[in-house]
């Protein structure tokens, strides 16, 4: 038969009857019955603490076990000072545990983002550091730094020679910003670039090297509108995302470069598709959006604003706002960048790091796969950082 009353309740009758034989002059069957009770409900809180520590364990051991598809940033381990200026724009290293900043005060610093502690500070430029990349695959050791710069210059930076400034190259008469670059090696297209401005427009460019004298013959495949507002930032979509994009699309097949995003200082994202077809817009941001990320496992888009909200939109709902980061930043959010994944053989040639998590497959979308052909099998490093104007460096491990 099932009990009637809680144990609390229960517990507040037995001192009510308790009190009840006191009042009436029955005290040694008051003190009897407190004595008897007293060892249940000793026994039954010692049973309640021991339930609540196998739950505690249980919780922690979810933790370490966590869903890498699912992980969304939470709480930054990491704020870094240093910067004596607005930080632009970061990267993250493809294998090792650094990221590098660039800033309106003319340097690069490389950060230890495991550690938190700051590696070196890399002077060269002369005027607004405004954009950088570790241009290399992911996983691979030896990658340079690329930083572009409001002094009509980009450097190449060597970190395997203590980022020494190994070429300088000049040419463009307005300022220099790295766009938005996505490399599919398996397909037979290559590489495909996306570019965006003050055009309103978000453009699709492939820059495959020509087969015939290995030159690369830039080529415009397509031009995005729908921005009110110049836009800030642009994302290509990657292969984990098209399960959740292609049913809009009403495609069942994806190729490389198939959906892309923008964000726009008209404070809207709108995702497209390959053929210019506005999927989504993304409204909630009180203000420009200035940078846009991909979650690696597909399902969600993140991005951050001049609102100081970092924001986390869920593609399997539509495009659905389910996170908010209020106050990522004292002032203005400029940048937002997510740890590339590592290879599951390359990743064993570093320390195994409690963000590195393994990559599955889901919903019969392979992961890692493009065009029907397999990539490397790869982790997610559950790691994202983002820059402000407030000078600081701030960095979410999971």
């Amino acid at each position: 038969m099932a009990r009637l009353l809680t144990d609390r309740q229960a517990r507040e009758l037995h001192k009510s009857i308790i009190a009840y034989l006191a009042a009436n002059g029955l005290p040694q069957s008051a003190t009897e019955l407190q004595k008897e009770l007293n060892l249940d409900i000793t026994a039954l809180e010692s049973r309640k603490a021991a339930l609540q520590s196998e739950l505690d364990s249980l919780a922690s051991a979810s933790s370490h076990k966590r869903d890498p598809e699912s992980w969304l940033p939470q709480h930054p381990r990491y704020s870094l000072n240093g910067h004596q200026g607005t930080i632009n724009c970061i990267a993250f290293h493809s294998k090792y545990t650094s990221i590098a900043s660039g800033s309106d005060d003319f340097t690069i610093k490389i950060w230890d983002w495991e550690l938190g502690e700051l590696e070196v500070t890399l002077k060269g430029h002369t005027q607004i550091v405004r954009g950088l990349d570790y241009g290399c695959p992911s996983g691979v050791a030896g990658a340079l730094l690329a930083s572009c710069s409001s002094d009509f210059s980009i450097k190449i930076w060597d970190p395997a020679d203590e980022y020494k400034n190994t070429r300088t190259l000049q040419g463009h008469d307005h300022i220099a910003i790295l766009a938005e670059c996505e490399i599919f090696p398996l397909l037979p297209t290559g590489k495909f670039l996306l570019s965006t401005g003050d055009d309103m427009t978000v453009r699709l460019w492939d820059i495959s090297t020509n087969p015939g004298n290995g030159s690369v013959n830039p080529k415009h495949k397509l031009t995005l509108i729908g921005h009110q507002n110049f836009n800030e930032c642009c994302s290509i979509a990657p292969p984990t995302s098209y399960q959740y994009l292609a049913p809009l699309a009403k495609v069942s097949t994806a190729s490389a470069a198939e959906f892309m995003a923008a964000g726009s200082r008209d404070k809207t994202i709108k995702i497209w598709d390959a053929h210019g077809t506005c999927l989504m817009t993304l409204i909630g941001h009180d203000n420009w959006v200035r940078s846009i990320v991909f979650h690696p496992g597909g399902r969600y888009l993140l991005s951050v604003s001049d609102d100081k909200t970092l924001r986390c939109w869920d593609l399997s709902q539509g495009g659905m706002c389910v996170k908010i980061l209020r106050d990522v930043h004292d002032q203005f959010v400029t940048c937002l960048k997510w740890a590339p994944g590592v290879t599951k053989d390359l990743s064993t040639d570093i320390a195994a790091s409690a963000s590195d998590v393994h990559m599955p497959q889901v919903n019969g979308i392979a992961k890692g796969k493009i065009g029907g052909q397999s990539s490397p099998d790869m982790r997610i490093r559950c790691v994202v950082a983002t820059g402000s104007v407030d000078q600081k460096l701030r960095v979410f491990v999971g």
